[in-house]
């Protein structure tokens, strides 16, 4: 890299530090918060299907149209991060659902709500959970990067952390209860970072495989086809675990080790052998259904 292409980066990096720098401060120098109406913030990611459907506001009429992508504070276009900075001042959040705690890319966001939430802001934190990349970390988690207490209503993804358990919402999307016959004895769906590494992608050629960024009723009749996933998606694990197939996964993240339910964890290396220790479970759908619907009217008695 030439010199200047190198300091043309330095100068946008920190052109986009001083920029997600104001868009916080504006927000947490407010002296005036409101709950005029509710908006749902979560990571919006089209080309992740998990991500996307983690949601609540895709499930529940009163929350239709009311999503705001948890990135948007750090967005070159103004017009997004003065709507993001008009929103969360004057609407109460829902905060989740999908991997935002305990993730250095979701800390300041996270940490405003934190302080605005002792401000008179309404807010709820509902299906979210830690997602440490640091593997010395994986099934080691104790602790969030925020003070949930301090929030007016929690519920977490992560079954083992002493806060409500409310796993991920998605599970209310009605294309869960797909049926299909059985015609992959083994698939893999990718993370989409997974995509990009073509030794894996040359290890499983010869067989079935999908990725999270597909869409939702690809991904969904994939697993439904499907005796045993193999994955390194959260929520390919997840809905695969709600239709009641086997699981295996190559973890990347802590997130992988907190579902009440456990999937067998493997790696490239050993994934033949433990592919007879993977079970399936019944009844899952049914519960994290009924969990999601008795919060959710938690929630809204809560913000009015």
């Amino acid at each position: 890299m030439s010199v200047k292409k190198f300091l043309i980066k330095r100068l946008s990096y920190f052109q986009r530090v001083k920029r997600k720098k104001q868009v916080i401060d504006r927000i947490a120098q407010c002296d005036s918060f409101e709950n005029q109406d509710i908006v749902n913030i979560h990571r919006i990611d089209v080309n992740n299907v998990g991500d996307y459907f983690c949601a609540p506001h895709h499930y529940f009429d009163r929350l239709k149209g009311k999503a705001l992508d948890i990135y948007d504070y750090k967005k070159p276009d103004l017009s997004v991060t003065e709507n993001f900075v008009e929103k969360v001042i004057s609407d109460a959040l829902i905060i989740g659902g999908g991997g935002i705690l305990n993730r250095s890319s979701f800390e300041n966001q996270m940490k405003l709500f934190e302080n605005i939430a002792q401000k008179g802001k309404k807010t709820v934190i509902w299906g979210a959970g830690h997602n440490e990349k640091n593997r010395k970390n994986f099934g080691k988690v104790r602790s969030y990067n925020v003070d949930l207490s301090k929030f007016g209503l929690v519920g977490v993804r992560d079954y083992d952390m002493g806060q409500q358990w409310v796993p991920c919402v998605s599970c209310l999307h009605p294309l869960l209860d797909t049926k299909a016959p059985v015609t992959n004895e083994i698939g893999l769906v990718f993370h989409k970072k997974t995509l990009k590494n073509k030794a894996v992608l040359e290890k499983f050629k010869d067989y079935p495989s999908t990725s999270n960024t597909t869409d939702i009723h690809t991904i969904i009749n994939f697993i439904a086809s499907t005796e045993t996933i193999i994955t390194d998606s959260y929520h390919a694990m997840y809905w695969a675990m709600l239709m009641e197939k086997k699981v295996v996964v190559f973890p990347n993240s802590s997130k992988f080790y907190s579902f009440k339910y456990q999937p067998v964890f493997s790696d490239i290396k050993n994934f033949k052998t433990d592919l007879s220790k993977a079970q399936s479970y019944s009844g899952i759908l049914e519960e994290c259904r009924g969990i999601n619907r008795n919060f959710a009217e938690k929630v809204f008695d809560y913000l009015g």
